[in-house]
């Protein structure tokens, strides 16, 4: 069966969260096509049997790639099995109201566009510090600091839990699988 997977990123984990599922996918004997929202190109929604977008909240919105996308392919998406992974890292703070806050984004897509996916996950992101320039560095180790998350600069932090996220594209799969077959899905 073939997957449409699309993500929107900024500092490039969402990418590295969508290629992980892709690969997991693949594994479960699903075909794969892979793609930034920016440029979906031949990727038309309507013709794949399930499609999975990935995108990153950043100063707590989604990049305007993704908003775009879910008002123009609404109806293609309701269509399928879909699944949407919100990537962030106040998914990973110890303060259980930053949390919450994280959980609530999705909620945005549906206000905001009529897209209500129909299984979410909440990926942590990545403190990418190696690459921030001085100002954003330090800016994000107070922010970190704060939370109760890594604050070594001179190297890059991958705070995403790929278990979770294992888990999820499973179930996915399995959503996917259910669909074809009339039955219910296998968790």
């Amino acid at each position: 069966m073939a997957i449409l997977i699309l993500y929107a990123t900024v500092e490039g984990h969402s990418r590295t969260i969508a290629e992980h599922a892709a690969g997991l996918l693949e594994a479960r004997g699903h075909t794969v096509v892979i793609g930034d929202m920016r440029e979906p190109g031949f990727a038309v929604p309507g013709r794949f049997e399930g499609i999975l977008l990935c995108a990153p909240i950043h100063v707590g919105r989604y990049p305007e790639p993704l908003l775009r996308f879910v008002t123009d392919w609404k109806e293609a998406l309701d269509d399928v099995p879909n699944a949407f992974i919100s990537v962030s890292l106040a998914i990973a703070s110890e303060s259980e109201e930053e949390r919450a806050e994280a959980r609530s984004y999705p909620a945005v897509l549906e206000h905001s566009a009529g897209y209500r996916p129909r299984l979410v996950h909440h990926a942590a992101g990545a403190l990418k510090y190696v690459e921030y320039d001085f100002f954003k560095r330090m800016m994000m180790r107070r922010i970190a600091a704060k939370e109760g998350g890594p604050v070594d600069t001179g190297r890059d932090h991958v705070l995403t839990d790929w278990e979770a996220l294992d888990a999820f594209v499973k179930e996915f799969s399995n959503l996917i699988g259910s669909k074809q077959s009339g039955k219910s899905p296998a968790m």
